[in-house]
């Protein structure tokens, strides 16, 4: 069975920076490609970046290209979202998501794993 819990959510002034983390078990992340996407109140989940099974390659959604970083702790077995220069519009639930076959993909439906998500706040 698989479990994600993830953590590092938070409040915080536009600027600023958090860090989200989301330790998997039952599924070793180094052999999948994992994800963040988000949700903000009143809107669709959408997708944030995206890293592929075997770490070398990275997609970003272009609202957070440069100030978004995801990686990856395969010792920890744990994603991780890296989140600088934050704006009040990055205020959302955040998701990590592991795709169980095939390569990285920007499409929540492609995802078979989701943690419970975790609150980012952003005041300006």
């Amino acid at each position: 069975q698989v479990q994600m819990v993830e953590s590092g959510g938070g409040l915080v002034q536009a600027g600023g920076s958090l860090r989200l983390s989301c330790v998997v078990s039952g599924r070793t992340v180094s052999q999948h490609a994992t994800a963040w996407f988000r949700q903000a109140p009143g809107k669709e989940r959408e997708f944030v970046a995206t890293k592929d099974y075997s770490g070398s390659s990275t997609r970003y959604a272009d609202s957070v290209k440069g100030r978004f970083t995801i990686s990856r702790d395969n010792a920890k077995n744990a994603v991780y979202l890296q989140m600088n220069s934050l704006k009040p519009e990055d205020t959302a639930v955040y998701y990590c998501a592991v795709k169980f076959l095939g390569g990285a993909s920007l499409f929540e439906v492609d995802y078979n794993y989701w943690g419970q998500g975790t609150q980012v706040t952003v005041s300006s």
